[in-house]
């Protein structure tokens, strides 16, 4: 049986990820990292409370098989421009170096549709630098999603996005051929196909929305 790895545990896509490992008899333990103690008790998961900075702590303690990223900010939360590129860049660089180090099989991290390393805006910029940092890595299983806007109940109101929902869906209808991975999915989809990928031998290492949904099909 194997030991997950989640970082990002209190998150709209984290949630729902350690739901579905708690009920996969695959895992025997689940490592969650995490700033303060969040409120879960099951006899699978083990809390590390670290401040991300400790490398030291972070070494010792990142240890088993599958090693799940999931952790996201949002400028609104990050004014300081320096901590937005430490959360999303800096940190899953620094995590992805020592699970390689560690001798961690897989991992698997949330990015974003159109993420890319020469974008002009810092979330897909950082998103799409991330990618390239993790595939120069070579684990013997590496998954990359990009989800369209995530369907689910979040904790927090983004009604800029909760608009952008709205439209998407309605117009989800005509959206096919490359239009069909902006089509709004749903989080469990999501964190399901995370399981998948570290569990199948997959050629396929990045994963668009509508790819994620076919995964769940299969």
């Amino acid at each position: 049986m194997k030991t997950a790895i989640v970082f990002g545990s209190s998150g709209l896509v984290g949630q729902q990820l350690v739901q579905q490992l708690i009920q996969n008899n695959t895992y025997r333990k689940i490592k969650l990292f995490v700033r303060k103690n969040p409120n879960i008790q099951n006899p699978k998961i083990e809390i590390i409370e670290t401040k991300f900075e400790d490398l030291e702590i972070l070494s010792a303690e990142l240890k088993g098989d599958d090693c799940f990223f999931c952790i996201g900010t949002t400028k609104k939360n990050s004014l300081d421009k320096s901590e937005y590129q430490k959360i999303e860049l800096d940190l899953p660089k620094k995590i992805a170096n020592l699970a390689k180090q560690n001798g961690i099989q897989s991992f698997v991290f949330v990015s974003s549709g159109y993420a890319n390393s020469k974008s002009s805006g810092d979330y897909l910029r950082f998103k799409g630098l991330v990618e390239e940092e993790l595939i120069s890595l070579k684990f013997n299983v590496l998954g990359i999603l990009r989800p369209s806007f995530l369907l689910g109940n979040r904790k927090e109101k983004r009604i800029g996005e909760k608009i952008g929902i709205i439209i998407f869906q309605i117009l989800s209808p005509l959206m096919m051929g490359p239009l069909k991975k902006m089509k709004p999915i749903h989080v469990k989809l999501v964190a399901n196909a995370m399981i998948k990928i570290a569990q199948l031998n997959l050629r396929q290492t990045i994963f668009e929305s509508d790819q994620i949904v076919k995964l769940n099909q299969n």
